[in-house]
């Protein structure tokens, strides 16, 4: 019957003839026959197989066996024997130089004959020495795929025990030699699906012995990051980190980066070829495997890789993006190298000239992956336009591109740099490495205290939170003639830019050391604060006269000359005004004097005197925690005699009794009708903070920023040793004198007095009473009488017809606390706030802007702790509750900015055209170099720093008490206001198990 098979098969008759003659034979081959005759047609079906040079014949072949083997198993199992295969496996089938390339699958086609028979457990043992013999020789993708097949249909095949886990190893080794030599799409995809046959039984050997996945993953590290390869490991490898387990991540990203004998050119070989495998279509979890070692090696300080890196392959991982299906993740990946890279442009800029195009290519393409990516792609250039200002000429035509895309709000922007930034990355051998300590969670720089330096540390960081000053100061043009102004503007500059967790403010402390303060001795802030604000005004005010000079001996512009004879910037910002008035009781001449401030120095009314029923003429009301109680005698409130608002015609009636807010000096003989209790309690429920009132209500025997507001302002009797010489009676005379705001800056600073001379000690002493702040703050400006009654008819700033006051709110932004008892000793430390207009500018309403609600101001904007080097999140309830924690930390200076209003509606409107209030402003291109310098600077530092570490720790025996011990924080850091430096770091101490 074998002879009559293979004459037709070799017969020239057509096929369909044949086929009708091959039916009879495989037929008959189902009826009983001797073994002689089963084994001839045995050998003639392997033969058709296994080097038919048709798939006609391989496919008889391939149906002979299958009847034989079912209608004849005896004779099947004694034909397909252990000897045959393994004769099959070593030395192939067919005449020499022409082996047969279908042995595999003849095996695993013959195998399902045979699963149930004696020598079944003899061809597994044979397959699963043979198969890692296969393996260790390096078969080309197809032959690869086919052991694949054969394993992954019959897993007793697959090598067991130590031969497992080199199995599996050499198979990696495989794939890494693999390559695609066709570039047509049918030879792609077959490429492709035997590549995921070879990674899916990886998967399968992992899923049951998952012991075989590190000793896996270690032979993978260590073909990807071999400096010896003349060729590059295929992009296929990435098929297989694909199907290792997330939750491994972090266990095998952690000892990779701190393993010793990794060298750097290793690791950045390793991470350049793993970045390569974004362009492999198949693969999933690629880029968050790409983004945990390069955060990993962000934690372990090794920057240079990074740096060396990004630079070289984010062309690349860009050019993805025109690829829908790599795409994801592709832009993850670069989103991560971008945000990350943030000590210089060097990055970002390498991508411009490709952005435009980019960006074309996906408007053309209109799919969701499209849109969806152009947006994406829109939030990372605005966060690199944010991060790397200053380059109008290269961003314009990225600008173009991308101006009809969405632009994320500023919130956004920070939350990405600060949470991508490399010196944000947490090292969890932190507690190992006591000087790594990273930035900030808050994206905010610390200040590092010089030698009780504090002082300085506190008030610069509260400028620098003053955001209008800040945006001012950093948008100074180079050469400004303004020496302390530029050096100023210098440390705004790193305190927003750099990449460091704290800097060094030493050249800006020698630039405004005051020349009587002691080098090394603790100072008092407010006299700091005070002496550096004037010497930034006379120094802009003298390159104003230098340039007043200048115009007049030359012809200047008028744009100029305008500009130089402005106020100066401390004018603009914390300069306000106030009317000191004195009459004599004799004559009754009242005189006036005008002066400006930028301060308010407040001090704390003596024990005996109640504040709240003081002859205060000033309407100053509290928002929030606290609300003013109206005064226990309206009429010893309103009893100054000497003071009109507005001369009243002879025919004029007694004016009618003010209110709270605008309450002030009356007319003798006036009637003072008493303001009623619940009169405040009415108008504070319409505020959206009056629910905060009553839970942080102060005792009614304590003081407020209101109350010493009030007693500044309070009438005060000039007797005995302090009368006045009243210029009209020639002689020294009773008087009394009182003083009024008539301008309101725009930050309020207020300095709470609490130092005072004790003649029985001859020391200063501190009044430690605690004093309640209101985060927003309604104060009164005296305005003309014309101004006023203008005001009132459009219904503005609360002013009331016939006061003569318009009511100004005022937002808390900042509060400097003193911790100690004496005013040469303790430590300073700061809450802040960034208060800004959130409403759009150029959108009034009747000609003023509209005012943000009080509860988003209030409630909504971030509060901070600056503490020397150290910056944390923080809460207003953390401000108001700090004294009652720490009796001796007591809030000394307030900072207040004024929210837009009539008054500070033209100032609102030029910062806002200057772009100040819309983002950080650019900074020249000096700046800007010095800055990125220092960043890579620090990143050196602190990589050289951790390596020395690295080779500390890892000299150190390793028993599991020793990290048991380290594992546990003993620093206690509850005491309040401490001036050395907090060490950054935490987390556990204890290593993963798995050890490469």
């Amino acid at each position: 019957m074998d002879k009559i098979l293979e004459a037709v098969v070799m017969s020239s008759y057509p096929n369909n003839v044949k086929q009708g003659l091959v039916r009879r034979v495989i037929e008959a081959a189902k009826q009983p026959m001797d073994s002689e005759q089963c084994w001839s047609m045995l050998e003639l079906s392997t033969k058709l197989y296994l080097t038919g040079d048709t798939k006609y014949k391989r496919e008889i072949g391939k149906e002979v066996l299958e009847v034989y083997g079912h209608y004849h198993p005896e004779e099947f199992e004694e034909f397909f024997n252990v000897r045959f295969l393994l004769s099959l496996l070593q030395e192939g089938y067919g005449p020499l130089g022409k082996r047969s390339h279908y042995v595999l699958d003849y095996i695993q086609l013959g195998l399902q004959f045979v699963l149930e028979s004696p020598s079944a457990n003899s061809i597994f043992s044979l397959l699963r020495i043979e198969v890692l013999r296969k393996v260790c020789e390096r078969p080309s993708p197809k032959q690869c795929a086919k052991i694949s097949k054969l394993l992954t249909q019959h897993p007793q095949c697959i090598p067991t025990g130590k031969h497992q886990l080199l199995f599996c190893q050499q198979l990696i080794r495989c794939i890494g030699q693999f390559q695609c030599v066709s570039e047509g799409e049918e030879e792609i995809m077959e490429f492709l699906e035997q590549v995921n046959k070879v990674s899916g039984l990886l998967q399968r050997i992992w899923r049951t012995q998952t012991s075989a996945i590190l000793p896996s993953l270690k032979e993978l590290f260590t073909i990807i990051s071999s400096t010896e390869e003349q060729e590059a490991p295929s992009n296929a490898l990435a098929s297989v980190v694909q199907f290792v387990p997330l939750e491994l991540m972090d266990g095998v990203i952690r000892n990779l980066t701190n393993d010793d004998s990794i060298t750097d050119v290793q690791m950045m070989m390793a991470i350049g070829r793993m970045i390569d495998w974004v362009s492999w279509p198949l693969g999933k979890n690629i880029d968050k495997w790409i983004i945990a070692l390069l955060k990993g090696l962000a934690a372990v300080k090794k920057f240079s890789i990074l740096i060396e890196v990004t630079l070289s392959k984010i062309e690349k991982v860009f050019s993805k993006l025109l690829y829908p299906i790599v795409r994801e993740g592709a832009l993850s990946v670069l989103q991560y190298m971008l945000l990350s890279f943030q000590h210089s442009h060097e990055a970002f800029h390498l991508l411009l000239p490709h952005i435009p195009r980019l960006v074309a290519s996906l408007k053309k393409e209109d799919s969701n992956s499209a849109t969806s990516s152009l947006e994406q792609l829109a939030e990372l250039i605005h966060c690199m336009f944010f991060r790397f200002s200053g380059f109008p000429d290269l961003y314009e035509p990225v600008l173009e591109a991308v101006k009809a895309l969405p632009i994320p709000n500023e919130d956004r922007i920070k939350h990405l740099l600060g949470q991508n930034a490399w010196t944000s990355q947490k090292n969890e051998l932190a507690c190992f490495y006591p000087r790594l300590a990273s930035k900030s969670e808050t994206g905010k720089i610390g200040l590092i205290n010089l030698g009780n330096t504090c002082y300085m540390n506190s008030i610069i960081q509260s400028l620098f939170m003053a955001s209008d000053f800040r945006h001012s100061v950093l948008n100074l043009t180079e050469g400004n003639s303004q020496p302390l102004m530029t050096k100023l503007q210098w440390l705004f500059a790193f305190l927003e830019h750099s990449q460091r967790p704290a800097i060094s403010p030493e050249s800006f402390l020698s630039a405004s050391w005051p020349p009587w303060f002691t080098p090394g001795a603790q100072q008092d802030c407010s006299e700091y604060l005070k002496y550096l604000l004037d010497r930034l005004h006379e120094e802009e005010k003298t390159g104003k006269r230098i340039y007043q000079k200048l115009k007049e001996s030359s012809l200047m512009s008028q744009a100029v000359e305008q500009h130089y004879l402005n106020k100066t910037l401390i004018e603009k910002m914390f300069g306000g005004k106030m009317m000191t008035k004195i009459r004599c009781l004799k004559c009754l001449n009242v005189s006036s004097r005008e002066e400006a401030f930028t301060d308010l120095s407040l001090a704390f009314p003596p024990s005996d005197r109640n504040v709240r029923g003081s002859t205060s003429i000033l309407p100053v009301e509290e928002i929030g925690p606290q609300f003013i109680e109206p005064p226990e005698n309206a009429g010893q409130l309103m009893g100054s005699p000497w003071i009109r608002r507005k001369a009243p015609k002879a025919s004029d009636h007694a004016a009618p009794p003010m209110s709270v807010e605008t309450l002030g000096f009356q007319e003798l003989g006036e009637a003072a009708n008493p303001v009623r209790g619940n009169d405040v309690g009415v108008d504070a429920a319409k505020d959206p903070l009056s629910t905060f009132g009553e839970q942080a209500c102060a005792p009614k025997d304590s003081r407020s920023v209101p109350d010493l507001i009030n007693y500044f302002l309070s009438p005060e009797r000039l007797t005995a040793e302090n009368k006045y010489h009243c210029e009209k009676c020639a002689s020294l005379q009773d008087a009394e004198k009182v003083a009024e705001l008539t301008e309101g800056p725009h930050y309020l600073i207020l300095t709470l007095l609490r130092f005072s001379f004790d003649p029985r000690t001859m020391k200063r002493k501190k009044i430690l009473d605690n004093v309640s702040i209101p985060v927003v703050l309604k104060l009164p400006i005296l305005v003309a009488p014309e101004e006023a009654e203008e005001v009132c008819q459009h219904g503005k700033d609360g002013a009331v017809p016939g006061s003569g006051f318009m009511t100004v709110v005022y937002d808390l932004c900042s509060v400097v606390v003193h911790s100690g008892i004496s005013s040469e000793s303790g430590h300073y430390y700061c809450y802040s706030r960034e208060c800004t207009d959130t409403v759009p500018h150029g959108q009034p309403r009747d000609g003023v802007p509209k005012p943000t609600s009080d509860k988003q101001l209030d409630f909504e904007i971030q509060w901070y702790l600056f503490n020397d080097t150290r910056v944390s999140f923080s809460s207003f309830e953390s401000v108001s509750n700090v004294t009652s924690f720490f009796p001796k930390d007591t809030a000394y200076v307030l900072f207040y900015r004024q929210r837009p209003g009539r008054q500070s509606c033209l100032l609102h409107e030029a910062l806002a055209e200057a772009g100040c209030l819309h983002g950080e402003p650019s900074l020249h291109k000096d700046l800007m170099e010095a800055i990125s310098k220092d960043n890579i600077l620090f990143l050196q530092e602190q990589e050289k720093e951790a390596r020395n570490r690295a080779a500390y720790i890892s000299a150190l025996p390793k028993s599991p008490l020793w990290w048991r011990d380290l594992d546990r924080d003993k620093d206690d850091d509850s005491s309040s206001g401490g001036c050395s430096p907090a060490a950054g770091g935490g987390g556990s101490g204890s290593f993963h198990g798995l050890v490469f």
